[in-house]
């Protein structure tokens, strides 16, 4: 696996506590991202799927950012989602990353209109570069089409590829379709190939991956760290597969209910703070029946 490879390593796709407002609880988010890097992982892709990104403000989301900074967290350190549905909205928050000298940022596509054309995604892609218009920016592609229902072609990345050259970096791949993440490493050396789904880490490593942004890692960034820095050893190969099943059972754990609540369930069981459980609507949490489910499973 080339080592220039950026980003590169576990970063885990944090989850957002909130207060009983249902407003971020900043102070337990910091203290979590601490928490995860102690446990392993390179980084923190705060403000993605997991985090609920698209149920805040924009300001919220900026506070978010500047608390995690002020808590201790570098800035290289954070992989901050900022793309949304509103162009201009994409170009503030990527601008206020690197005015705190995060650098490296997820970019969905805009993704409320339907059927949109490799052409216009291109073009709003293009549209942010140049208005951002910051030489130090990395940008780090996140396809999920069954959320934005706009898959990133293999087009669409060589063309933005070429139009800007070292601007677009990576890409988060959370189709769960790994001969896509396959035939990415293999059709764009050079391009940071980032597993979505925990259990996909590890034979994506084996394909020359640069590791991953996913949700389980909230639960087990111990295991997804080892497996990043051992996958390779023979003689690890036994405790490799050990941290391996355990990822696959704790993502399993997960995934029996709606994803998001559980982990946030799970969370709160492992830390002993049920203010982890709560979510902004429209999500909801898991009902008792459910918690009491997960919790015994």
């Amino acid at each position: 696996m080339s080592q220039t490879l950026h980003p590169r390593g576990v970063f885990s796709a944090a989850l957002t506590p909130l207060d009983a407002d249902l407003m971020p609880d900043n102070a337990r988010f910091v203290a979590h991202c601490l928490r995860l890097l102690k446990e392993g992982c390179d980084g923190i892709a705060m403000l993605g799927t997991t985090g609920e990104a698209n149920s805040f403000s924009l300001d919220e989301r900026k506070g978010l950012l500047e608390a995690a900074i002020q808590g201790g967290v570098k800035p290289d350190q954070l992989l901050p989602g900022t793309g949304v549905a509103a162009l201009t909205e994409t170009v503030a928050l990527t601008k206020h990353a690197l005015s705190h000298g995060v650098n490296t940022v997820v970019m969905l596509p805009p993704f409320y209109y339907k059927g949109v054309s490799d052409d216009g995604l291109f073009a709003s892609y293009s549209e942010v570069i140049q208005r951002v218009g910051d030489a130090k920016l990395r940008v780090v592609l996140y396809h999920i089409p069954q959320m934005t229902s706009l898959p990133l072609s293999f087009a669409l990345i060589a063309r933005l590829r070429a139009a800007y050259p070292g601007v677009f970096c990576g890409i988060k791949d959370s189709a769960g379709d790994f001969a896509n993440m396959q035939g990415l490493v293999k059709e764009f050396p050079g391009l940071a190939v980032l597993a979505g789904a925990d259990p996909l880490l590890l034979p994506l490593l084996r394909e020359g991956g640069a590791g991953c942004i996913t949700a389980t890692s909230n639960l087990v960034a111990a295991d997804l760290a080892f497996v990043f820095h051992n996958f390779d050893k023979p003689e690890k190969a036994a405790e490799v597969d050990a941290a391996q099943a355990r990822i696959v059972a704790a993502r399993n754990r997960a995934s029996r209910f709606a994803q998001m609540p559980s982990l946030k369930v799970m969370l709160a069981a492992k830390l002993g703070d049920q203010n982890w459980t709560r979510l902004r609507p429209p999500q909801l949490p898991l009902n008792a029946e459910e918690t009491a489910a997960l919790l015994a499973s």
